[in-house]
């Protein structure tokens, strides 16, 4: 009963910071949330010689995109004074030396980041990739099977992002590591569709970018709630 007393106080600091920020300075309100311990891990997906999958038309990489969009995730939880941690800063890749078995230290390292972390979410970005149907668009969110509060957070998350992108899809379990790895509220989020040329030249815009950040952020707030 704390964990949610404290995430309906987080919760009711966070919106009330984004009601007012615009005429209020938002240190004002930081030091508020910075009060309650609260911890967002953000893993932009894949990063160095793992590009990820590529545009349709423009062959824009997946790993640059989630860097982008997981730095505009940090802006708005710092700005809100919640602790965010990035699983990677730049463009590179979490595993040393391009050797055999990089894919597995890479992964790894972002397992050890998160335990390290101790969070109470994880937002892991990517981008999503059909290439049978070039016609579905929009975002989609993952679980671990089984988790009651990995469920809710992709409830949340998925319906912003519905709202942003006019679907209706539904959060999907999925059995995959960045969900699987640890115990914490962990989430896949697959902004949109590099195999609709659609998404894809939004994707190549500041402002959706940035639309999209909004919407995960609006995501988590409420999920808090």
């Amino acid at each position: 009963m704390l964990f949610f007393n404290k995430k309906r106080i987080l919760a009711c600091a966070l919106l009330l910071c984004l009601l007012v920020c615009a005429c209020v300075p938002l240190s004002a309100f930081s030091r508020a949330a910075q009060a309650l311990p609260f911890t967002v891990v953000i893993d932009a997906g894949h990063g160095g010689v793992d590009g990820g999958v590529l545009g349709v038309r423009t062959k824009v990489k997946e790993s640059d995109l989630n860097l982008q969009i997981a730095q505009l995730l940090r802006e708005r939880f710092a700005q809100a004074g919640v602790r965010a941690v990035l699983t990677r800063t730049n463009a590179g890749g979490l595993y040393g030396l391009a050797t055999a078995g990089y894919k597995r230290r890479d992964m790894e390292r972002r397992r050890e980041i998160i335990e390290e972390s101790a969070p109470n979410v994880v937002l892991s970005v990517h981008q999503n990739y059909f290439p049978s149907d070039r016609t579905r668009r929009g975002g989609q969110v993952f679980y671990r099977a089984g988790s009651a509060e990995g469920q809710a957070l992709a409830a949340s998350v998925q319906e912003r992002l519905n709202a942003l992108g006019g679907n209706s899809y539904s959060p999907l379990a999925g059995d995959y590591f960045m969900v699987n790895c640890t115990g914490y509220p962990s989430v896949i989020v697959e902004c949109a569709f590099l195999s609709n040329a659609e998404d894809e030249a939004l994707l190549l815009t500041e402002k959706y970018r940035a639309k999209l950040a909004d919407a995960v952020f609006a995501g988590v707030l409420a999920y808090l709630a």
